[in-house]
């Protein structure tokens, strides 16, 4: 099975100029807890629900600081090629809950855990990879 029969494509996303705030709605709305950040139509970061409360809240920023403060732009990406097993593998390696798949470096869907956890042949490497994903946290001495 190919990456693309289980991603979900026409990803909204938003730019380096949007704010905390817009961000925040749009996962509202959207019930996501992830936003891609493209520039003329390439994938350039990622901001997650986390990445608002650690960086944002945490560091005093308000709604409508600008997003470029606090994304992340070491992105893992996937390719429409992949099969799920190997988008599992990739999840499991680097421990990442979802997966943006890119073609020429624009963005063309989303891939989650839990997209790859539907597929009967995936199953077990989706719990797999949320195993390695989900260690405990340690309280910090």
């Amino acid at each position: 099975m190919n990456i693309t029969e289980v991603m979900t494509s026409n990803v909204e996303s938003c730019n380096l100029k949007s704010s905390c705030g817009e961000v925040a709605t749009m996962m509202k709305n959207l019930d996501v807890g992830i936003i891609p950040i493209c520039e003329d139509d390439k994938l350039i970061g990622l901001i997650t629900d986390r990445d608002l409360v650690v960086n944002g809240l945490a560091n005093n920023f308000n709604a409508n600081t600008h997003i470029s403060e606090m994304i992340n732009t070491d992105v893992i990406t996937g390719t429409k090629y992949m099969s799920l097993e190997q988008a599992s593998d990739l999840m499991s390696q680097h421990r990442i809950r979802r997966l943006p798949i890119v073609e020429n470096g624009k963005l063309i869907g989303m891939v989650s855990l839990g997209d790859l956890a539907v597929s009967n042949d995936s199953n077990q490497k989706a719990g797999k990879a949320l195993e390695d994903i989900s260690v405990p946290a340690e309280p910090n001495k």
